[in-house]
């Protein structure tokens, strides 16, 4: 198993980070170190704080640890420093600020089920579903019923037969 420097390491998540943002298929592709050692580097920075965000290239697809932990870093940024933090790491102010209000707001708390509510959920989703499903069925009935009384009517008026009004 081959044993890499700090240095190296640091280099190397630097790469995955933006301005360069590299895939780490092309990181592995270009350094030769394997994919799971690259994921397992990468995860390591994220647990120790640092922003290595999944998807550099939208910054607003980035789960709620990696926000927190920009806005994290830069809690303590004057607006000079917060602008040169921004143009390194690809992101811009407002994008920011807004994750710091939502983080103050309690980010994603409401989105957030209990497993009792998730089963309900995909209860009341499966029942309507199956709902819908026989909706369908019943209007195609109807549907043919309708089509079936119209010609029924039709062919007694062809033929002279007796009508049913």
């Amino acid at each position: 198993m081959a044993r890499y420097s700090q240095e190296f390491k640091e280099k190397i998540v630097q790469k995955m980070m933006p301005p360069n943002a590299q895939s780490i298929a092309q990181i592995h592709r270009d350094t030769g170190v394997s994919e799971p050692t690259l994921y397992n580097w990468r995860n390591q920075y994220k647990n120790a704080g640092r922003a290595v965000p999944a998807d550099p290239s939208n910054p607003e697809n980035w789960s709620a640890e990696d926000k927190l932990a920009v806005v994290i870093e830069t809690a303590c940024l004057n607006e000079q420093a917060l602008s040169e933090y921004c143009r390194k790491k690809g992101l811009y102010v407002e994008q920011i600020n807004r994750w710091k209000e939502l983080a103050l707001g309690g980010y994603e708390a409401r989105g957030r089920l209990s497993a009792n509510e998730r089963r309900e959920l995909k209860q009341t989703k499966k029942q309507k579903r199956q709902i819908e499903k026989e909706l369908k069925r019943k209007e195609k009935a109807l549907a043919e019923t309708a089509a079936l009384l119209v010609l029924s009517k039709k062919c007694n008026a062809i033929w002279g037969g007796k009508e049913d009004d």
